[in-house]
Formats: structure tokens, sequence, C-alpha cells
């Protein structure tokens, strides 16, 4: 005992370690990329790598306008870095990107409150079930959430640092605010600098913001980061860099859903958050019920450093939500730029010793679903359909075990009135899932059609023969896995296309839903090449 006693200090870093290793990187690289924003991206990042073209985007041989850059060079950093376009390595980046959200919001939470209130604050961000999925997905949420969070933690910091050091965290606020501009256009703009324009209107002290040593400074990096990319891209391709960019994809998809068909109601992203903060969900709506209770305005300067932290965090999270909800675009994985604010927000109920008749009823309601899964787990091959249960076995085991040892461990420690070891056990659930259970999900996920797409692709590939979608929808795992630099999408169903397609090249070979079969075979005669459970490739027979 004196031992671990000794060199405590040591074994706590080992687990930190362990935990960051589990949690971001164990077995990103035992799933294929995902349908359709993995499969195009990192098939944009490879065409930017091997064409050493890092201005204009493409997809699928043509100009992609959507984006700004900054993601794809970071891809194209990685490839160079570990000498290969694989899935791990398109994965790595957005991995690191979540560790540093998480490592900025507790840096800057225990700078203002305490060490173990910023561990609290990054372990309920790291291991929110959204924040993990997405921490493990090749896509660019996470770089916008990554640099909109080290943006805005800084500029919270500003709040609370001596006058000395102010300008070195306004300096990192402009710098970060740039790069998710260069990650996501738009939104890396808005919610650094719409969060900050409230906070200072609260606190009264808007007027500092314009210090020429802050904000001078500031606004030279922050140019010197977004314009020139921006300019050289109007040179080279204006009008349409400038319908497409900023008309289309920033403009009209913030008015309406149009654009992409991605119409969602207004309450969408409260739903997204009931099951995307799991599991702190439940003592998020505990925490909610105890403290509107008794609410009443405070001024900033009636409150202690903690709770002006949270208030400003409070500021953060209304104001992000606000914006992405007032969008007329949503989609689930836009909202995940709140969970830091959140994070900050309920560490402090969590910090708190004093356990409520709210908190343990909302520990009560998680226990019972840790333990219900469990158990639900065990008996679930009773119930279900011989190929469904097969698709789903592979999870069994870790639906079954740690659910079950998490919900009685929780509800030994909530009855022992122990928040630390409780919110140990959530945490440490969570973590085991991330490591060990994420790529199960992807994997049975790929059952439902994608992995017959991967095979038919691995055969073009193989063959060296052209692969066409047919009513496939904008399924990229074709252009990725084949290998080929453009492939033709005719969808929906137009038979005389595909009948044209062929007249041109009957060396090809196609996809195809299993449904539409019969109605393809009125039209073209063809040989089933591969079936699979949703689709199949087949190939013009010679007439």
């Amino acid at each position: 005992m004196n031992f671990f006693t000794k060199y405590k200090k040591y074994f706590i870093g080992i687990g930190i370690v362990l935990a960051v290793y589990i949690l971001y990187f164990h077995n990103i690289w035992a799933y294929k990329l995902m349908d359709v924003d993995e499969t195009r991206y990192i098939d944009m990042a490879r065409r930017m790598f091997y064409k050493k073209d890092f201005l204009t985007l493409y997809l699928n041989g043509e100009y992609f306008f959507e984006k700004p850059p900054l993601y794809f060079w970071l891809e194209s950093l990685s490839f160079a870095i570990f000498r290969t376009v694989s899935e791990w390595s398109g994965r790595i980046p957005v991995s690191i990107q979540s560790l540093l959200a998480a490592v900025a919001v507790y840096f800057v939470s225990a700078k203002v409150v305490s060490k173990k209130f910023g561990l609290m604050a990054a372990l309920i961000l790291a291991t929110g079930l959204e924040f993990i999925i997405l921490s493990k997905v090749a896509m660019l949420d996470m770089l916008l959430t990554s640099c909109i969070t080290i943006s805005t933690f800084s500029g919270l910091m500003t709040f609370f640092a001596e006058e000395k050091h102010k300008k070195y965290f306004w300096w990192i606020f402009y710098i970060f605010s740039g790069l998710a501009v260069m990650a996501k256009g738009i939104p890396g703009f808005v919610v650094p600098f719409g969060v900050m324009f409230f906070c200072g209107l609260y606190t009264k002290q808007f007027k500092q913001f314009f210090k020429p040593i802050f904000f001078i400074p500031g606004i030279i990096l922050f140019s010197a980061i977004v314009l020139p990319w921006h300019i050289v891209m109007f040179n080279l391709h204006d009008p349409l860099f400038f319908n497409e960019y900023i008309m289309k994809h920033h403009i009209a998809r913030f008015l309406g859903s149009d654009v992409i068909n991605r119409e969602r109601p207004f309450y969408f992203y409260f739903l997204a958050v009931l099951w995307g903060f799991f599991p702190w969900i439940f003592s998020f709506f505990a925490m909610l019920f105890d403290k509107l209770k008794g609410v009443r305005y405070k001024s900033y300067d009636e409150l202690s450093k903690t709770q002006k932290y949270i208030t400003l965090n409070i500021i953060g999270a209304i104001f992000t939500f606000a914006f992405f909800t007032s969008s007329g675009t949503k989609l689930i994985t836009y909202i995940l730029p709140l969970y830091p604010f959140l994070a900050v927000i309920l560490a402090g109920y969590w910090n708190d010793e004093k356990s409520t008749k709210s908190f343990k009823i909302s520990c009560i309601l998680l226990n019972f679903v840790l333990l219900l899964t469990g158990i639900t787990a065990i008996f679930i091959g009773l119930f279900l359909p011989e190929q469904l249960y097969s698709d789903i076995k592979e999870l069994q085991f870790l639906a079954i075990v740690p659910f079950l040892i998490a919900g009685l461990l929780a509800v030994i420690y909530l009855r022992k009135n122990d928040k630390t070891k409780l919110f140990a056990v959530y945490s440490i659930l969570m973590i085991i899932m991330s490591g060990f259970g994420a790529h199960h999900f992807f994997n049975i996920n790929y059952k439902f059609g994608q992995n017959d797409l991967m095979n038919f692709a691995e055969y073009a590939k193989n063959t060296q023969e052209p692969i066409v979608a047919f009513h496939c929808g904008r399924k990229y795992s074709l252009l990725y896995y084949s290998g080929q630099d453009k492939i033709k999408l005719i969808g929906p169903p137009d038979f005389e296309e595909l009948t044209n397609v062929i007249n041109k090249n009957s060396n090809i070979v196609i996809t195809a839903r299993n449904k539409e079969l019969a109605e393809i075979n009125k039209h073209i005669n063809y040989k089933i090449i591969l079936q699979g459970r949703r689709y199949s490739l087949i190939k013009p027979e010679n007439t």
C-alpha cells in the first residue's frame, strides 16, 4: 500500500495515458470508412495528397466548394507522416482534435476552478456518446468543435487571467477562430465571436475587447489565417466559387434546407442532445430541476469565481444551441460544439459534494438503464430474428458484462453517497465502450448494405473495370475502395441513361439494389457477378 501511495502521481499519469489511448486511438483501424462522409472526405484528401493540389478541392472528378481546406490539409499531413493512406491514418487527426478539445476544457477549468473540476469537465465531454462516436469518424465537425472549443475557452480565460497574460489568450482566441473558419466556414466565426459578445455584455467588460494590444494583433492573426486561401480561390474560380461557397453552402444552407434537403423541426437538437449526451443527460436534467427551483438573477459581480465561470459557459451553451437551431439546415453532427459548454456546466453539479434528491433519482434511473441493458443482452437471442441476432451478436458480450458490472457498482456507490466513485464508474464504462465497442457498432452498421458496396469496389479495383452506381445514392465507398478517380452515379432510376452508358462502354460493372433487379431486367440483359444482402454487382451481357 505504501508503494502505491509513494508513486501515486505516476500511477495517475499512467492511468490518464491509458484512458486517453483507449478513448481516442484504440481500434480506430478495425473498421472501414463509413458512407457518406468518411469515404467522401478521405477520398478528397487522398486526391489532394497524391495530386499535390492543396488549394482546390475535388469530389468524384468535380469541383467541391462546400468546405474550406484545413481538414484536408491535416489529413494530407497525416498521410505524409505515416506514409500511408488508410482508415487509421485518416482517423488519427480527428482523434487528436477530440483530445485537444478535452485538454482545452481541462486546462481552463483547472486554472479557473480546480484540477478536480477540470478533470470532471474534460471526462464528461470526452465520454458523452455523440462525442465518442464522432471522435472515431473522419469528418469535419470534430475539427470545427476543437477549434471553437480552444477559441472560446481561451476567450473565457480572459475574464480570469492576470492582466499581463490576457493578451496571449486573446491572440489564441483569434488564431483558433481563424482556424475554425478554415475548418468549416461561417460557423467558425459566428460561434466564438457570438459567445464572447454576449459574455462581454453580461460582464460589462465589452470595451476591453477592443484594447489595441488585444484587438489589432488579433485581427491581423485572424486575417492572416483566413484571407489568403479565400482570396486565391476567388481569383482562380470567380464567380463559381462565390456562388457555390458563399451563396449556396453558407448563406442558402443557413436560411433554408433546400440545398441538401435536410429540413428538420425546431426541436431537432433537443432530441439530439437526449442521446448525444448519454450517460450524463440524466444528471443534467436533475441539475436543471435543482437549479431552476430557486433561480434568481445575479449580476456578474455578485457571483463567486466558480459561479462566474459556469455562468459564462451557460451563455456559451445558449448562444451555440440557438445558432444551430435557427439554421434552416440541421444535421445531427452540427450540434457538437455545444457539448464542451454543457460539460463544464454539469461538472459544477458533480463537483458539489452534496447529493440532492433529484441527483439520486437521476442516478437510479441511469443505473436501471445500465442493468436493464445488460440483462436484456443476455436473452436478446430469444426474441430477435436469427439473421438480425447474427448481425449484432458480436456486441452481446460488451452489452452484458460492462453494463452489469457498472450498474451494480453504481448502485453500491450511490447507496454510500460516494459521488466521486459514482462518477468514475460512469466514465470508465464509456471509456471501455469507446475503445472496445465502437468498432463493433460500425462493423454491424456496414452489414446492412455498405459491406456489399465495399466488396463490389474491391472487385472493380482488382479487375480494372469502371464501376457505375445505379440508384445507390451518394455511396462514396465505391469511389474510395475502387481507387478510381471518378464513378458514374445514376439515379433516381433512369434506365435511358443507364442504357446510354452501357452502349458507350459495355466493359463496366454496375451496382444496383436487389429489389430493382427485376425492373432492370426489362431494360438490359445482365449477369450477376456478386450478390450481397442489399445490393448486387451486375455486368451487361454482350448482345
